[in-house]
């Protein structure tokens, strides 16, 4: 690159490297007409430079414009070499105190939820590890780029502003001095001439407009005819699009229309095409063309190279002048007086204006820069930035106006510096009350939401596309509105009120437009055919919401605003209601003796509204003029006549009788629409300034009405007034056995009318409308959430109204009412309610749902019941209503109310003769309770003189009127107590009756005595008869238990009396399940006395065991025999990398590859798992051939992926889902069959090897004289000379001793393994299926021992039964594999392998001993014998061929750990048998002889015992359990449990002497040919020379990456990467692999790689190389673990970090701390050491189907 590059620049003018910076400034500074000089050198050299070809190239662009345009610009600058000058500046240039960091995209902020006076203050990472907020509650997020760091900025923080770095400065700088004083005249007036022409040549270019000609002052005598075809970004067309139409356009390669729309979409433009016009043109008519079909065109513009120099190098000059200003603040503030000076033309012709006004017309990299630029310098310089913000505000409406037309996101738009400027509250005061900013906003939002009905109110009717956008964008508004209002003024000045009152005016306009918009009609007789569109008016709703609620927090807070506000509401109020009367006729209604007027309205007939923000508004104030006793301090300015309660109430009420209709079921016909507004008219994001304050207002106005009037008026609103008011209307009503609905609808009705009244009366914990504070609310909405059930806190936070702030407020309160309970492994931390806050629990909560006031009732009275309380649920004691709602509780016992109670009661005790419900009943009983409780209240705190005018107690110990003589309610209470029907009720009546009692007696006693006494003795008898029920209690669950006692007896006497009865059949099934649990009693006595030994001629005999399993598809029972049908296991076969100590090892070419040896690196292995479930073969082959068909099926409906791909043969086990991709066929023991009579006297090991030698050597000649193309004569020859070994007979062929279905099984598992293994197509007949098959279980044995030993618990204690069962099956397979392989093969690999431990005449070339994993070798050789011995008649056993296979491939193990173990010496010198220390050292001395005394000396046979002893552990266990399943015999106990010993209890059950040096001793002539040909190798000596490496041993366990205790330093970690594909691009989803540690740039274009053929992404490739195939992964942006297998199988999982709670937090969305919770991510670690990643995956796409549809290959 280097050199092309070089060869390029000098290819390019010459003359441009000679240009000299130095003279060039000092020509300018001797002009006269300096803006000319500059211009003609730009005009000359500027298209020269940039520009000069269709690629761009940066590095050279960069290099050359430094020296030949922006070098002289320096040198003029400071007048001398800017490398000293600069310097200079930056010396005598103050530190600032503000830290302006601009944020990239992902970066992480920081911001203090104690400390910022808003959620927009934030801190980069380095000033907030450096500032005292670390110890505060912070919250952690993401940047989307482009805001800065506040640090030091003292209006941003209540406290600590500054963190370490920035604080230094503070004291000096009390009064703003003026920057300029370090620089000199001469120099200010450079600097000034310099930044003038530069930045008005830079501003002129960018919005320079015309496509095919330069500016004149920049143009050149010949014009060449080049141009660029360039392609602007949008936000509408995708990447697909894009690419797919420039493909067409200017026919180039996928990859390159990659790399086109990459650069588009992060620059926001990209020239396609270089050439002459023509050229150009044609390739912009395509794009145009090909993109304008769906939406508008994407923007193309032919433009001349020159202009495109000249803006290239504009963009470069904003760059220079921002790095430029960094070196003084003098300079600084030069540039801000440039850019704010007003030009000629007046209004918005300073060069700041005019950048800002032409925004939406730049393209995304130019608006960047420029903003970037306005950062660092308007927005750092404290007197500019004021200037500044003035010159935003009064260009607001045009800026606003443009980014709604823009097509760009809001991040790049200027509007977006609104958050920087308007959430100063200096700024933002200044801006209320000099440019009026207030009113601004508002009327800029109204002016975008033209369309309104005839009365004036917004209509959303059928959004388009267009406009629905549109309105998105205008919401952004109502941000900056936010953004003004957050922080709240604490000292009001006479400007500020007017202005205030002002912009609420406006304010309140926005809310009569939408007052009672989109009205409904409810719908009769048929469904409604177009759903409304209601989306929109809660859109703006919801963004309004905290808008609201802070309007009011600023009238709070000065009592004239205050009251002036409320006249304004109130007006407008009564302006939206003026045609509230006309058209609807006066009705007079009459109950009980009073009549109120009132008008003829239904809501189930006319049109109704739920949006009423005027009203709520209102209503709102109305709370605050008592919480501040405004209402009582000046009664006079307040306009309370002009209230009319019944106007008031009236649309509240209608939207209440809404809800209520709905819920009965009245408004079906009107769709969905209708019940989504409902819902949120309650839900928690809207309830605040809806549901809460339309229940404000009825109190409001109930509190100003005679309540008898009230309750009337809200009978008829809900349409049951003639119910109530007719006597026996009732009975009526369910004797004509009318329509059941109307019935059930009208039962509703008065359920929720009660409901109401319960609420109006009960709802007191608004401040100002109870003497509450605001903590007291958020704790009762907490105690209410925690009595459904215990939750952890984000859920908690959900369920609480968000502030301005993002703040609930919860984490003052939390302590006071909840426990927190820690969470295990899985799951998160719970808040449980504290036990006394049970008495605070209301069942009629209002914010309750339905369903969530049902569970709560469930859970208090299970709580109840376990606590062995009665399970009533009595109205909490409520805290007294302030004045201005005091005569609420009236309700309570106006005659209505008693009216509505006694009727109902009524109903209850004739129980048969009406329509009612028990919830009717328990409404009013709670109602009932609430009065006495009142009562109560009201006669402990009355005094002497004045009289208690609640008098409810008396009222309903009254009977009814005259003409009925109804009972006293009291009187129907007491016979409803004891009525059957009632039986759930009777806890509540039981406590109603008592609290009555109570009452009374404090009647009498506060006549005659004090009151505290009575209260004593109402507490004393409520307890007395409270004991007396519990005594009661008592002595019904003693009797109870005593039953239930007697009743055990009986039946365990039945059962004793049956077994004697029946002694033979119980003894018969008790000897049929000893045997048919296979190996599950191994230590019978019969074994356990005598000394275990699991191989070799002294092999412990066991007594052969039936096995009887059952098939789990059709559930018969068989018998595991040689001959019987077979029977499988489902297994799943994969490739790992897991215990790999080189992961880039990759195979060159899988068909050719020979993997006969390990290299003990264990590069890639083969893992076989399985879930343990046994099928029949045949069995198993019919539901697999239906899983196929059925896929094919599937596949032809719907082409989504499952979570098991048929194609490779996968299936879901069928009994626990668990993914399988083979089975393995289950077999009897295969030794037992070889048990030849053991006639010869055992074989010694040289012995051994020479009979062995001269079968194999026999072997090769009679394979030699089969292969064709030898002359035959010499071979019979040869076979005369061979003698044959006695008893061999290498013609005898071995017969199968299996049925043909078993066979048929072995050969399919060992080729799914061959094939996985190798991926390669399936092959039966190759070669190295065998080697696939043993390989794979020597690797599956090894991953299981690393994972015992890493959890340090002992071999065999602790395997479950399906890794139990999966080993056993797995090496019974591979010992009879061979049984199906070709014999000549099988015999082949063990001559191989047996070479590369004992040499013989023709093994030439053999394998180094370093690079052989001595474990497989071992399995493979043990497995691979029986192919020699079955010829073998002489009488030898294969028990002592598998010794002394065990014993060589041992000490080949102990020669590989002295070569390569790098003991360290150390100067404890232990005591060891010196014995043992001889032998070694002999051993090593001789190894040192033989490899040419390039071995390390050592002096402590000690230690060199120590090493060998660790380094052979790992392999003695493997073999132990090897040895275990191919042989059965049992585990010595001592081995089951850890203890110390381990290494000899091994020793002994593998029948190796404990030293392990008597190996060599015992055999000392053949050991030493071995020992001498092991280290004669070129390779051991080239590795003893240091030439090359070699594992050495124990190898350590594999464990997944260390991550960082915080999370932050991951964040931080992954925002400094940047794509490596796309040049210094910041990644956009960062990832980072968990296995190896690698860094990955994740979904995205850039860096797709090409797999198999198809295009993965940079994860899915990564697996392939790190993990062959699977992966785990941390998204760093989003906090989620990720892991893939294959292409087409992924799925997210719960993170290893939680948060102070026990949380996870995916998505970073709450963005509280984050710690590393090491048990879970150990947890992680499991799973991956497991090998159960892909069915980890598997089960989570089966229970979650959305997992299937995405693409992870693309991750």
């Amino acid at each position: 690159m280097a050199s092309s590059l070089e060869a390029e620049v000098q290819a390019f003018d010459g003359s441009l490297l000679e240009c000299s910076a130095e003279e060039t400034a000092l020509k300018w500074l001797q002009t006269s007409d300096l803006p000319k000089e500059i211009y003609k050198h730009l005009a000359y050299y500027v298209p020269k430079i940039y520009c000069k070809g269709p690629n761009p190239a940066p590095q050279r662009e960069d290099m050359l414009a430094q020296h030949v345009l922006l070098g002289p610009m320096e040198w003029y600058l400071c007048g001398e070499d800017p490398a000293f000058g600069f310097q200079k500046l930056e010396q005598s240039n103050k530190p600032s105190h503000l830290c302006g960091r601009v944020f990239k995209v992902g970066e992480p902020t920081y911001s203090c939820r104690d400390c910022a006076v808003d959620p927009t203050c934030v801190l980069c990472m380095e000033c907030f590890l450096g500032s005292v907020h670390r110890e505060h509650r912070y919250r952690m997020t993401t940047s989307g780029g482009g805001g800065f760091c506040d640090c030091g900025d003292t209006e941003a923080w209540k406290e600590g502003p500054c963190c370490q770095k920035h604080e230094h400065n503070t004291s000096e700088t009390e009064e703003e001095e003026d920057p300029l004083v370090h620089l000199s005249d001469d120099m200010i007036a450079r600097v000034y001439n310099i930044f003038a022409i530069m930045f008005q040549y830079a501003v002129d270019i960018l919005t320079w407009d015309k496509e095919n000609e330069v500016p004149p002052a920049l143009e050149t005598v010949k014009m060449t005819d080049t141009y660029y075809c360039m392609l602007f970004n949008d936000e509408v067309h995708t990447y697909e699009q894009v690419i797919y139409t420039l493909q067409k356009a200017v026919n180039c390669t996928q990859k390159e229309a990659i790399g086109f729309a990459t650069t588009v979409d992060r620059d926001g433009r990209r020239s396609v095409r270089y050439g002459d016009f023509q050229y150009c043109d044609q390739a912009k008519s395509v794009i145009v063309r090909n993109t304008s079909r769906q939406t508008k065109p994407l923007k193309v513009q032919v433009m001349h190279s020159s202009i495109v120099a000249h803006q290239s190098f504009g963009l470069k000059l904003l760059t220079w002048l921002g790095n430029i200003i960094g070196y003084s603040d003098g300079f600084r503030r030069i540039l801000c007086q440039v850019g704010l000076q007003e030009g000629p033309e007046g209004e918005n012709s300073s060069l700041v204006d005019k950048l800002m006004l032409s925004d939406s017309k730049l393209w995304k990299g130019a608006r960047s820069v420029y903003h970037q630029l306005f950062m660092s310098s308007l927005l750092m310089d404290l007197k500019y930035k004021k200037l500044f913000a003035i010159r935003f505000a009064r260009n607001y409406e045009r800026l606003q106006n443009d980014y709604v037309k823009d097509d760009h996101d809001r991040e790049y738009s200027i509007a977006d510096l609104s958050v920087q400027i308007f959430t100063v509250p200096s700024l933002a005061r200044v801006l209320i009350i000099e440019e009026n900013l207030m009113t601004t906003i508002i009327s800029t939002f109204m002016d975008h939401l033209r369309h309104r009905d005839v009365q004036g109110r917004f209509q959303f009717e059928r959004y388009t596309a267009l406009q629905a956008f549109k309105f998105r964008r205008v919401q952004s508004l109502i941000l900056d509105l936010k953004y003004v209002l957050i922080s709240k003024p604490v000292d009001w000045s006479d400007d500020l009120r007017e202005k205030f009152l002002d912009g609420f005016d406006v304010f309140l306009e926005l809310l009569k437009c939408m007052q009672g918009m989109d009205p409904i009609t409810r719908q009769v007789g048929q469904h409604i055919e177009m759903e409304p569109e209601w989306e929109a008016a809660f859109t703006l709703q919801m963004k309004l919401t905290h808008v609201i609620a802070m309007m009011q927090d600023w009238c709070a807070l000065d009592e004239k605003v205050l009251i002036e506000a409320y006249k304004k509401c109130l007006t407008t109020l009564m302006q939206c209601h003026s045609g509230f009367t006309s058209g609807e006729q006066p009705i007079d209604l009459n109950m009980c003796g009073h009549t109120v007027e009132t008008i003829r309205y239904c809501v189930s007939q006319e049109k109704v509204s739920i949006h009423l923000p005027v009203s709520r508004l209102l209503a709102g104030l109305h709370v605050l003029l008592s919480k501040s006793e405004v209402a009582y301090k000046f009664p006079e300015q307040l306009p309370m006549s002009e209230l009319s309660p019944p106007v008031l109430i009236e649309h509240p009420l209608r939207c209440l009788v809404l809800c209520a209709q709905v819920h009965a079921g009245m408004w079906r016909r009107n769709g969905f629409s209708l019940v989504n507004q409902i819902y949120y008219y309650h839900n928690v994001k809207c309830r605040r300034e809806m549901f809460d304050k339309d229940i404000v207002m009825l109190q409001t106005g109930a509190s100003m009405m005679d309540p008898n009037h009230f309750l009337m008026i809200m009978l008829s609103r809900f349409e049951l007034y003639p119910i109530f008011s007719t006597p026996d209307y009732g009975k009526r009503f369910s004797s004509e056995n009318s329509n059941k609905d109307v019935v059930q609808q009208n039962n509703t009705l008065i359920e929720e009318m009660l409901y109401l009244i319960i609420i109006i009366v009960g709802e007191r914990f608004i401040p100002g409308v109870g003497q509450v504070s605001a903590t007291d609310e958020i704790k009762r909405e907490i105690i209410h959430q925690l009595s459904i059930r215990p939750m952890a806190h984000s859920e908690l936070v959900k369920a609480l109204p968000e502030d301005e702030n993002k703040e609930t407020g919860m984490e003052t309160v939390i302590e006071a009412v909840a426990s927190f309970k820690k969470p295990g492994l899985t799951g998160r931390g719970l808040y449980e309610l504290k036990p006394e806050c049970a008495k605070d629990f209301n069942l009629y909560f209002y914010h309750f749902s339905r369903a969530e006031q049902s569970k709560a009732e469930e859970a208090q009275r299970k709580l109840r019941r376990q606590n062995r309380e009665d399970t009533a649920l009595p109205p909490p004691v409520l805290p007294p209503l302030c004045p201005l709602f005091e005569s609420l509780i009236n309700i309570l016992q106006c005659d209505v109310m008693l009216c509505i109670m006694r009727t109902i009661l009524q109903w209850a005790v004739e129980h048969n003769g009406y329509a009612w419900s028990e919830s009717m009943l328990q409404r009013v009983l709670h109602l009932i309770g609430m009065a006495l409780q009142e009562e109560k209240q009201h006669i402990e705190n009355s005094d002497e003189d004045n009289l208690v005018t609640f008098t409810f107690s008396l009222k309903i110990s009254r009977p009814g009127d005259a003409p009925r003589n109804s009972p006293s309610i009291l009187a129907m209470l007491e016979t409803l107590q004891n009525a059957p029907h009632l039986e759930v009720h009777k806890d509540m009546i039981r406590w109603i009756l008592k609290a009555f009692h109570a009452v009374k007696k404090l009647r009498e006693r506060s006549s005659t005595s004090p009151v505290s006494e009575a209260e004593g003795t109402i507490m004393e008898e409520v307890k007395s008869t409270r004991d007396k029920e519990k005594a009661e209690r008592k002595r019904k669950a003693e009797i109870a238990r005593l039953r239930r006692e007697k009743i055990m007896a009986q039946m365990s006497e039945m059962q004793r009396h049956f077994i004697d009865e029946n002694k033979e059949l119980f003894q018969q099934t008790l000897d049929e399940l000893e045997t048919s649990t296979s190996r599950a009693h191994d230590n019978s006595p019969s074994v356990s006395d005598t000394k275990l030994i699991a191989l070799g001629p002294e092999q412990t005999k066991v007594a052969e065991q039936r096995q009887v399993v059952t098939c789990i598809l059709c559930q018969e029972e068989q018998e595991v025999k040689m001959d019987n049908r077979a029977m499988v296991l489902a297994a799943f076969v994969q490739r790992s990398t897991v215990l790999s100590k080189n992961r880039s090892k990759v195979i060159p070419d899988p068909e050719k590859h020979d993997p006969l040896f390990m290299h003990p690196d264990l590069s890639c292995g083969v893992h076989t798992g399985s879930c343990g479930h046994i099928m029949h073969a045949h069995c198993w082959q019919r539901y697999f051939d239906a899983v196929q068909a059925k896929e094919q099926r599937r596949q032809q409906r719907l082409r989504v992926h499952t979570s098991y791909d048929v194609e490779n043969g996968e299936f879901l086990c069928p009994l626990c889902e668990c993914l399988s991709n083979t089975v393995i066929p289950l077999l009897p023991p295969p030794r037992s069959l070889y048990h030849r009579l053991d006639i010869s006297s055992q074989q010694n090991l040289a012995q051994w090897i020479s009979t062995v030698a001269q079968q194999i050597k026999a072997l090769c000649i009679l394979r030699d004289q089969e292969s064709p193309g030898k002359p035959s004569c010499s071979n019979s020859e040869r076979m005369d000379e061979l003698q044959l070994p006695e008893g061999f007979r290498p013609e005898f062929q071995p017969k199968s001793p299996y049925s043909e279905s078993i066979k048929e099984m072995l050969k399919t598992f060992g080729t799914a393994t061959y094939k996985v293994g190798l991926k390669v197509h399936p092959n039966e007949e190759d070669l190295r299926v065998p080697i696939m098959c043993w390989g794979s279980c020597a690797y599956t044995i090894q991953t299981i021992e690393r994972i015992l030993a890493d959890e340090e618990k002992p071999l065999f204690g602790h395997l479950s039964c399906r890794q139990d069962d999966c080993l056993s099956s797995l090496t019974r397979f591979a010992a009879a594999h061979w049984t199906v392989s070709s014999l000549s093969a099988v015999q082949g690999h063990f001559c191989m392998l047996l070479s590369s431990l004992v040499p013989s005449e023709k093994s030439g070339n053999r394998t180094c001993i370093l690079d052989i994993d001595m474990f497989h070798l071992l399995v493979c050789l043990v497995l691979s014998f029986p192919a020699v011995h079955s010829q073998d008649f002489s009488g030898v056993s294969l028990g002592t061929g598998d010794l002394h296979i065990f014993h060589l491939v041992t000490m080949a193990h102990i020669v590989q750990i002295i070569l390569t173990s790098s003991t360290e010496e150390n100067g404890m010198d232990q005591e060891t048998p010196s014995g043992e220390e001889e032998a070694i050292l002999a051993l090593h001395k001789c190894l040192s002889q033989y490899s040419g005394s390039a071995l390390r000396e050592i002096s402590s046979g000690w230690h060199l015992w120590r090493s060998i002893k660790t380094g052979i552990m790992p392999f003695l266990r493997c073999s132990a359990m090897f040895f275990h399943y191919l042989n059965g015999v049992p585990v010595p106990s001592e081995l089951q449990v850890s203890g110390a010993n381990q290494f000899e209890l091994l020793c002994s059950y593998l029948s190796l002497p404990n030293n392990l040096t008597c190996l060599f001793q015992e055999n000392s002539k053949t050991a030493n040919t071995l020992v001498e040909s092991w280290c004669n190798n070129d390779e051991v000596k080239r590795y003893l020379q240091g030439q090359r490496q070699a594992i050495s041993y124990p190898r350590e366990s594999n464990k997944l990456i260390d991550l960082p205790d915080d999370y932050s330093c991951l964040i931080n970690q992954a925002s400094n990467f940047s794509c490596p594909k796309s040049g210094g691009d910041k990644s956009r989803a960062p990832t980072l692999c968990l296995v190896c540690g690698t860094m990955l740039c994740s979904q995205s274009y850039c860096c797709q790689t090409e797999l198999e053929g198809e295009d993965v992404g940079a994860c899915t490739a990564h697996t392939y190389t790190c993990g062959s195939g699977v992966g785990i992964f941390l998204r760093v942006r989003e906090c989620q673990v990720l892991f893939l297998a294959g292409k087409t199988k992924g799925c997210f999982y719960a993170p290893p970090y939680l948060d102070d709670y026990g949380e996870t937090d995916q998505g970073l969305r709450r963005g509280n701390p984050l710690h590393l919770c090491r048990e879970r991510f150990k947890k992680i670690q499991k799973l991956w050491q497991q090998h159960s990643i892909t069915e980890e995956i598997g089960h989570a796409q089966e229970a979650n189907q959305t997992l299937v549809g995405i693409d992870w290959q693309h991750l």
